[in-house]
């Protein structure tokens, strides 16, 4: 195998334990009788997908191979890759912990943020200016608005850092914090890169613990030379706490102006399925064609949803159309809540397991060159991760 071959980051060393049928006892029996790890069990917003384990510790790849893999989309885990620098950041972890926790209780992010440390942090150049909530956004919970100011004259403004729900659901405590400027989802935000680059100090100022990410050599290394580029801005930043029974949905992070994402575990552990688009289109299609595919009329039960997807799916380019859009039920269905398509994408090889001072870098080059994925939290507890876009500056 070349060492050019971006198949040799796909055989990922996480193995299919069992369905979500099997109890813990069991589950670990199984685990130990196939010489894996403890198993780990996918579960999200009320589904529940089966049982995971690591089979074997994962090597950071060469720049060569994730070059390769990049130019593929293919996601690219790079095990311990932050580790060393979690220490050092140990009292910023337990304070963000802490932020979370007020929000959950309901206390609000501006009196939080006007308190030291965070006051302190702030300083002099990061004014808040308002608070408001999008009563047309049901998972907003509050967002902060900054002007930029350089011995007291503004250099930048409209910047936000808005605290948001992951999921509609009751039993889930996930939140994250996004960083940006402008107008949410409507401005061409890399079209200017000094608020962006403004942006991504706010976000260092309220967690410090982003410089694991922006600090790191070995990160910084590997990516210049895997993107050959000589310099890189991580942008458009968001604070991950993925709660139980919380996490992502399928979905890509594409934006015009980035080149991918950096996803950094910094406590916690998370399970990913992720897999370039055309690869998820591969497997959505050989899963709905198979004749004995009973799983679909459980997924499915109402005939007429079960036949609009084996009909878009028999047209890859309409399935590609379908997968871009935000609302369809029977795709959405299959995608998040069937354990036999879960399992098909595991034993093929799509599954991660990050744990804290692990990485995985999501290639997202356009809407059809792109690593979708999908993320789960592992324990018991709220976890952080740091999910950063890249650019070049």
């Amino acid at each position: 195998m070349s060492s050019l071959d971006p198949s040799a980051l796909q055989s990922q060393p996480v193995a299919y334990i069992a369905g979500p049928d099997v109890d813990a006892q069991q589950a670990r029996a199984i685990a130990t009788r196939i010489h894996c790890g403890e198993p780990l069990l996918l579960t999200r917003r009320g589904s529940t997908l089966g049982w995971i384990a690591p089979r074997q510790a994962a090597n950071l790849p060469v720049a060569q191979q994730i070059r390769a893999a990049w130019l593929a989309s293919q996601p690219i885990l790079l095990p311990d890759c932050v580790h060393d620098q979690l220490t050092a950041h140990e009292r910023h972890i337990r304070h963000s912990l802490r932020l979370m926790d007020a929000v959950l209780n309901g206390e609000e992010l501006t009196e939080l943020l006007e308190k030291n440390p965070y006051a302190m942090r702030l300083g002099s150049r990061f004014e808040i200016l308002a608070s408001s909530e999008d009563e047309g956004d049901p998972q907003e919970i509050e967002t902060l608005e900054f002007d930029v100011l350089d011995h007291g004259e503004i250099i930048a403004e409209n910047l936000w850092c808005k605290a948001s729900w992951l999921s509609f659901e009751d039993d889930d405590d996930s939140l994250r914090f996004r960083f940006s400027f402008g107008m949410a989802n409507y401005e061409d935000v890399a079209a200017d890169v000094e608020r962006e680059l403004h942006a991504a100090a706010l976000a260092e100022a309220v967690f410090p613990e982003s410089t694991i990410i922006t600090e790191s050599s070995t990160l910084d290394t590997l990516l210049k030379a895997a993107l050959e580029v000589p310099a890189l801005a991580y942008v458009e930043r968001i604070v991950y706490f993925n709660a139980p029974n919380g996490g992502a949905q399928f979905h890509q992070d594409v934006e015009r102006g980035h080149l991918g994402v950096v996803f950094a575990q910094v406590h916690g552990r998370t399970g990913w399925l992720s897999l370039p688009k055309q690869s998820l289109l591969d497997e959505i299609q050989s899963f709905v064609t198979d004749a004995n595919c009973a799983p679909l009329e459980t997924l499915l039960p109402e005939s007429e949803s079960r036949l609009q997807l084996l009909k878009t799916c028999a047209n890859r380019s309409a399935l590609s159309d379908w997968l871009d859009e935000t609302d369809n039920e029977p795709l959405e269905l299959l995608l998040n809540r069937c354990p036999e398509f879960a399992q098909q994408l595991i034993e093929h090889g799509h599954a991660f397991i990050l744990q804290p001072g692990d990485v995985i870098m999501l290639p997202q080059h356009d809407l059809q060159q792109c690593a979708w994925h999908t993320v789960f939290c592992l324990d018991d507890y709220t976890g952080e991760a740091l999910s950063f876009a890249v650019r070049t500056v």
